[in-house]
């Protein structure tokens, strides 16, 4: 993928996305604290809610860097659901959620290939043999 050199317009670009990136984990950060302080009856200073985003933004940059490393390591330049399984992999939770909806994205998946399929194959029937597909009124008419 394309870095962020020092200097340029790509580094300015780059520069701009981090900060976008920042500033929506610090916002979520605080909705999430100010949804916790209300539950539990607890108040969070506004360096506490600093600190655990800018912890938080330091944490998906790691992640970042291992998805890249695992995905590198297989000799691939693509990042797979795999890859991301194995970064979860000491949260048992987080790790069962993840493979649930892996497989339901692979099954959502399968059953858009099969109808592409399907429908495909009807439409190529009908070019090939010139003819015009049979309704449902007109099946019954025949009986």
């Amino acid at each position: 993928g394309a870095r962020c050199a020092p200097g340029g317009r790509r580094a300015e670009l780059c520069g701009a996305v981090l900060q976008r990136l920042r500033a929506a984990v610090h916002y979520t950060t605080g909705c999430l604290c100010q949804g916790v302080a209300e539950d539990k009856g607890v108040l969070f200073s506004k360096q506490t809610v600093a600190a655990i985003s800018e912890i938080t933004f330091r944490q998906c940059e790691n992640f970042a860097r291992d998805l890249e490393m695992f995905a590198r390591h297989a000799k691939r330049s693509t990042i797979t659901s795999e890859d991301v399984k194995l970064l979860a992999r000491r949260s048992n939770s987080l790790l069962k959620y993840i493979t649930q909806k892996s497989e339901e994205l692979a099954s959502s998946n399968m059953e858009q290939k099969e109808k592409k399929k399907k429908s495909s194959a009807a439409k190529g029937r009908r070019t090939e043999e010139n003819e015009t597909p049979v309704t449902e009124s007109e099946d019954s008419n025949m009986a």
